[in-house]
C-alpha cells in the first residue's frame, strides 16, 4: 500500500543521507537519527544509536589488531609467553616502529575465521595473557619506549582453567602496575571494550575510541539478563549503558573519539589506519615531552577523577 503523505519525507531524508555519507565520518550521529527516521516512516521497529554502534563494534568484517598492526608497524615483532605458564594468543604483544617512533603494542585478538577465533578463544584473554602483557610493558618501561594497547574483547575467560590460574588477580595486578609505568601509555578501543578484560589493559594517560567501538563495565546481553532478568533486551541496555563513543567523552571516561571512514571502519581497512596513526602519533609527541613522574601522576589524577560521587 502507497503512503503518499510519508513518501516525500522518505524521499527527503533518504537524499541527506547519501549527502552525508560522501561528505564527512563526523555526521554519524545525524545518519543514526536519519535511519532511525526511516525505519519509523515505513512502520518498522526502529534500532537505538546505541545498538547500532554495537553492531558495527562486532562486524564481522570489523577490522582487528593484525590489522592494523600489518599496516601501521611493518616491522612488528612478536613476544611471546608469560614465564609463568605459557602462551595466550588471545593477546597479541611485540615492539616496532610507527612512522618512525619506536613503540610497544599489546592487543586483544578476536580471530576472523572459526579457526582463528578457537585458537585466539573468541579474543577472550586468559590469566597468563594479561602476565605476558605486564612483562611486555615493564620491558618497554625499562627501555623507554611508549606502549599502545588496542582493546577489543567482550571481557576475560570466565573459565574454570582460567579462575584456578587466577584471573582475578592478573587484572587486579595489571591495573596496579599499569598505573606505575613510566613511560607515556596510550589506549585505543577498536572493537568492543569489555567488562575488566578490557580494563586490564586500559590504564592509560590517553584513552580514545574509535567511532564505532563501545566500552563498558559488562555486556549488553549480560546486563538485560540481570537488571531485566531477560538478555533478549541487550538493546535496551545498550541505550541505559552508554557504552557509546559519545556517551563515553560527555562523561569524561575516554579523551577523544577517533573518526572511521564513511560507512564504518570495516569499508576501509588502510584509511581507518590512517586516521587511528594521525591521533597516535600526535599523542606520543604530546607525552613523550613529560617527565616519568609527570606521566605516572597525570594516569593516577585522570582516573581518580572518574565518576560521579554523591553526599547526603
Amino acid at each position: 500500500m502507497s503512503e503518499p503523505s510519508q513518501s516525500p519525507r522518505i524521499a527527503d531524508l533518504e537524499r541527506e543521507m547519501s549527502q552525508l555519507q560522501m561528505t564527512s565520518t563526523g555526521a554519524q550521529a545525524r545518519l543514526s537519527e536519519i535511519q532511525a527516521e526511516i525505519l519509523q516512516l515505513r512502520g518498522m521497529p526502529a534500532i537505538s544509536p546505541a545498538w547500532q554502534r554495537v553492531q558495527l563494534a562486532r562486524h564481522p568484517k570489523r577490522p582487528h589488531t593484525v590489522d592494523y598492526l600489518q599496516r601501521l608497524l611493518p616491522d612488528f615483532t612478536e613476544i611471546h609467553g608469560d614465564r609463568a605458564y605459557g602462551e595466550d594468543p588471545a593477546i597479541i604483544t611485540g615492539f616496532g616502529t610507527l612512522a618512525g617512533e619506536k613503540v610497544m603494542i599489546i592487543g586483544q585478538e578476536k580471530g576472523r575465521d572459526t579457526k582463528q577465533k578457537l585458537i585466539r578463544n573468541f579474543g577472550m584473554p586468559k590469566p597468563e595473557g594479561y602476565r605476558k602483557a605486564m612483562r611486555v610493558m615493564e620491558m618497554a618501561s625499562k627501555f623507554g619506549r611508549p606502549i599502545i594497547t588496542f582493546l577489543d574483547t567482550p571481557g576475560a575467560y570466565p573459565g574454570i582453567d582460567a579462575e584456578e590460574r587466577g584471573q582475578a588477580e592478573a587484572i587486579a595486578h595489571n591495573l596496579r602496575e599499569m598505573s606505575r609505568l613510566e613511560v607515556p601509555v596510550i589506549v585505543v578501543i577498536i572493537g568492543e571494550g569489555g567488562s575488566g578484560g578490557a580494563l586490564a589493559l586500559g590504564i592509560g594517560n590517553r584513552v580514545y575510541i574509535l567511532e564505532n567501538a563501545v566500552y563498558s563495565v559488562i555486556s549488553p546481553e549480560s546486563c538485560a539478563a540481570i537488571i531485566y532478568r531477560d538478555s533478549s533486551k541487550g538493546e535496551l541496555a545498550a541505550t541505559a549503558l552508554k557504552i557509546t563513543a559519545p556517551d563515553l567523552m560527555r562523561l569524561g571516561l575516554v579523551d577523544g573519539i577517533i573518526p572511521e571512514p564513511p560507512g564504518g571502519a570495516q569499508d576501509d581497512y588502510d584509511r581507518a589506519a590512517e586516521l587511528l596513526q594521525l591521533t597516535l602519533l600526535s599523542a606520543i609527541d604530546e607525552l613523550k615531552r613529560l617527565s616519568p613522574e609527570q606521566l605516572i601522576d597525570q594516569r593516577c589524577d585522570k582516573f581518580r577523577q572518574m565518576g560521579n560521587f554523591f553526599t547526603e
